[in-house]
């Protein structure tokens, strides 16, 4: 299952997040995987796509950042899924 992940870096400073980064890497559990990501121009967001099983398996890799991270959570599918669900409709 996809996840588009919104972080806002708490007091708008992304210094700490890259730095934890830098020394732990992501962090993640087994079953979750990163897909992508990008930050606005203005560094104080993330935009991110993780793959996991479920909500709860992403919320234990929240769990490990949400000290310097707010998480908005979204879940999606791809182009290609969305004309699959969308086509027998047209």
């Amino acid at each position: 299952m996809l996840f588009m992940v919104v972080e806002r870096f708490r007091n708008g400073d992304p210094v700490p997040v890259y730095r934890r980064f830098r020394e732990r890497g992501r962090q993640l559990p087994p079953d979750v995987s990163y897909v992508g990501s990008w930050v606005s121009a203005d560094l104080d967001l993330c935009y991110q796509i993780m793959d996991a099983p479920s909500r709860m398996a992403l919320d234990e890799w929240m769990s490990r950042w949400g000290d310097l991270v707010e998480f908005d959570v979204v879940p999606v599918m791809t182009s290609a899924e969305a004309v699959e669900r969308v086509g027998p409709k047209l």
